[in-house]
């Protein structure tokens, strides 16, 4: 969901553009001021005493958007900073409580809207992507996919589409941490991975599965993955739990395409050596969370999905691999 819209106060004298996105709302700090008819100064300085109070973390309730803007006679592209609505909350009471309740109950409303909407979109996808492979499956023309791999896609989505579903309804916020494991006790190093994946590419060579391209890095992107999965942020990980940088590794290793060939193959192969180097690789029963045809699929799902689904992904590895 990614929707602006006109919001009007009941009196009709302040009219404020919205952006919908994610499961929430998100104004600038300038049409807060316009929506509750303040000063912007007076609405940073609500902000700050928000944060610095801990009724609210900056990280979860303040996001940078793109926006372009007029400066003089030029048009500037910014990244401006937006606050949901609980900080659009949090600030109508210390303001203007009534206009704070307004915009509540319609931001509310069109929320609700826009996730009946997203739900019955993404169940008639869900079901026609089922119906699709289970043709594919069926028939045996299964392309680029064994019969294994495809058996594998199919389970997956066969298992998982209600968590699909209701993946696709929440942004990472509403993820239950309780379930997740921030117990990191192996970071993934550079030069570490790149001694790995050079082991790998002998093993395969030799098996004649692979060819001197394999695993060949193109730039410093594959540096900048690691980097990334590991960032600090406030002195703790961006991302937390091991399932978070598990399922970042994955992803950025596919999508990214750090090597010149083998893409898929590494980013499986990292993700299964990150959750067994922090001893998550398997359930309490000793069954491994994922197999080897489910993590094939689940590769090949990653790499055909929509760069617009990354959090949809990044969520349903998580969910596969949740203790």
């Amino acid at each position: 969901m990614n929707q602006i819209e006109i919001y009007q106060t009941k009196d009709k004298q302040t009219q404020v553009e919205v952006k919908f996105d994610g499961d929430t709302v998100w104004l600038t700090q300038y049409q807060l001021a316009e929506l509750f008819k303040g000063s912007r100064s007076n609405i940073v300085e609500h902000i700050k005493n928000i944060y610095k109070t801990g009724e609210l973390h900056e990280q979860s309730t303040c996001r940078k958007f793109r926006q372009v803007r007029t400066e003089g006679k030029r048009k500037v592209e910014r990244q401006i900073d937006h606050y949901n609505l609980d900080v659009i909350i949090s600030v109508g009471y210390r303001i203007n409580s009534k206009r704070g309740t307004q915009f509540r109950q319609w931001a509310t409303q069109r929320l609700k809207e826009y996730l009946i909407q997203g739900y019955t979109v993404n169940e008639k996808r869900l079901e026609q992507l089922k119906q699709t492979i289970q043709l594919i499956h069926q028939s045996g023309n299964v392309g680029e996919l064994s019969t294994g791999e495809a058996k594998g896609l199919l389970e997956i989505i066969t298992n998982y589409t209600q968590s699909f579903v209701l993946l696709n309804q929440f942004d990472s916020n509403n993820l239950p941490d309780e379930k997740l494991n921030e117990n990191i006790s192996y970071e993934i190093k550079y030069k570490e991975a790149v001694a790995a994946i050079e082991e790998l590419k002998k093993q395969l060579i030799k098996k004649k599965e692979a060819s001197s391209l394999f695993g060949n890095r193109r730039d410093e992107s594959f540096s900048g993955i690691l980097n990334t999965v590991v960032q600090i942020f406030g002195g703790e990980y961006l991302y937390k739990s091991i399932e978070e940088q598990a399922a970042h590794l994955l992803y950025f290793v596919i999508k990214n395409h750090p090597f010149t060939d083998g893409n898929k193959r590494i980013g499986a192969f990292l993700f299964v050596w990150f959750l067994e180097k922090n001893k998550h690789r398997f359930k309490k029963s000793g069954e491994v969370k994922i197999n080897d045809n489910a993590l094939v699929a689940l590769a090949l799902l990653v790499a055909q999905s929509n760069p617009g689904d990354k959090e949809i992904m990044i969520k349903l590895i998580m969910n596969l691999i949740r203790s």
